[in-house]
C-alpha cells in the first residue's frame, strides 16, 4: 500500500486558509495538516521533520504549502525550505500567500490573452499601471509583468514611500526596474492617462478607478480587476467580464476583465500546481513564476 499523500501547510497567520485546504484536498491530497504562527526561523526544523519521517520514496508523496499574507516572507520561507532539504530527502514546496501568486499569474495571463486577441499586441513594451500595487497580489502582478518586458508603474494610494519600498524589494530580489508612483486624487488622472494596461489589485470593496478617472484613460487597452466584492475596483467592469468593452474608458478601445474570469484561471492554476506536486518524481519549488507559466498555458487554450 502506498503512503498517503500529505500536505503540510505552513502559515505565519493565526489561521490557515480554508481556500487552500479545500484546493489541496480537491487536487488529490489525502491529508492537509496546518501549522499556524510559523516564523521564518521555524521553517528548517519543520521541513526536516517532514522529510526524514517517510524515507526516500515516501517523500515524493509529501508536500509543503506556504501561506500567510506577506509575499516577501512567503518567498523567504520557500527559500528556507529548499535549503533545508537533504537529498534524496526532498519534497515539493509551493508559496502562495493569500493566493497572491496564483491570482497574480491569472490576472497577467488574462491581460496578455486579451492584448493579443483584441489588439494584436504583446505584453512586452506595454505601459502597465498596478493600483494597489503594494499588496501581495499587486506586487506579484507587477513583477510578472516586468519580467515579461512591460514598463510597469506600481502605485500606492497613501504614500509614494510605500510604493518605493516595494519596488526596491522587487529590484533586490529579481533585478527588475519597476517604477513607484503615488495614485492620490491629484496624480491619478495623469497615471491613468498614460496606462495601456490597468490592473486593480487593491483590497476588496474599494473602487480605485472611477468612471471619471477612466475618462482620462485615453491610451487604455485592457483593464483587469481582481476585486469580487462590491463596489468594483474599476467602474464598469463586471465580475464575469472577460474581454467586454469598457465604455467608460477614454480610449474607446479598452476591454475589461472581471474578478470571476480571473478567478476561473486562478482556481485551475492552483489545482494543477497541487496536482503536479502530488505526481512529481523530483521535488518542485513553485512561486508566481511557475504559476504564470501554467496560467499562460490555460489562458491561451481558452482563446
Amino acid at each position: 500500500m502506498e503512503n498517503p499523500l500529505i500536505l503540510h501547510l505552513f502559515t505565519p497567520a493565526a489561521q490557515a486558509s480554508p481556500f487552500d485546504v479545500n484546493m489541496a484536498y480537491d487536487a488529490g491530497y489525502d491529508a492537509v495538516v496546518p501549522y499556524t504562527g510559523v516564523t521564518l526561523a521555524d521553517v528548517t526544523a519543520l521541513t526536516q521533520d517532514a522529510i526524514f519521517s517517510r524515507g526516500p520514496k515516501g517523500v515524493r508523496r509529501t508536500g509543503i504549502c506556504i501561506g500567510g499574507r506577506d509575499l516577501d516572507l512567503a518567498l523567504d520561507m520557500l527559500d528556507a525550505a529548499r535549503r533545508a532539504m537533504v537529498p534524496p530527502f526532498e519534497v515539493s514546496v509551493m508559496a502562495d500567500p493569500s493566493g497572491a501568486c496564483t491570482t497574480a499569474a491569472a490576472v497577467v495571463a488574462a491581460v496578455e490573452k486579451h492584448l493579443r486577441a483584441k489588439h494584436d499586441l504583446a505584453l512586452a513594451g506595454r505601459r502597465v499601471l498596478v493600483l494597489g500595487g503594494t499588496g501581495p497580489v499587486g506586487t506579484a502582478a507587477a513583477t510578472i509583468a516586468a519580467q515579461e518586458g512591460a514598463a510597469v508603474e506600481l502605485a500606492s494610494h497613501t504614500t509614494v514611500d510605500r510604493a518605493r519600498a516595494t519596488c526596491e524589494r522587487i529590484r533586490a530580489r529579481y533585478g527588475l526596474n519597476v517604477q513607484p508612483v503615488l495614485s492620490d486624487s491629484a496624480a491619478a488622472p495623469q497615471l491613468l492617462g498614460r496606462a495601456e494596461v490597468l490592473i486593480a489589485a487593491a483590497k476588496a470593496g474599494v473602487e480605485v478607478a472611477s468612471a471619471g478617472l477612466l475618462a482620462a484613460a485615453r491610451a487604455l487597452l485592457v483593464a483587469a480587476d481582481v476585486n469580487a466584492v462590491p463596489p468594483a475596483g474599476i467602474a464598469g467592469v463586471g465580475v464575469t467580464d472577460d474581454g467586454v468593452p469598457l465604455a467608460a474608458a477614454g480610449s474607446g478601445r479598452a476591454v475589461g476583465i472581471g474578478a470571476l474570469a480571473i478567478g476561473n484561471i486562478k482556481y485551475q492554476v492552483e489545482r494543477r500546481l497541487f496536482q503536479s506536486m502530488c505526481t512529481a518524481e523530483r521535488a518542485l519549488y513553485l512561486d508566481f513564476r511557475q504559476a504564470f507559466a501554467k496560467a499562460r498555458e490555460l489562458a491561451q487554450a481558452s482563446r
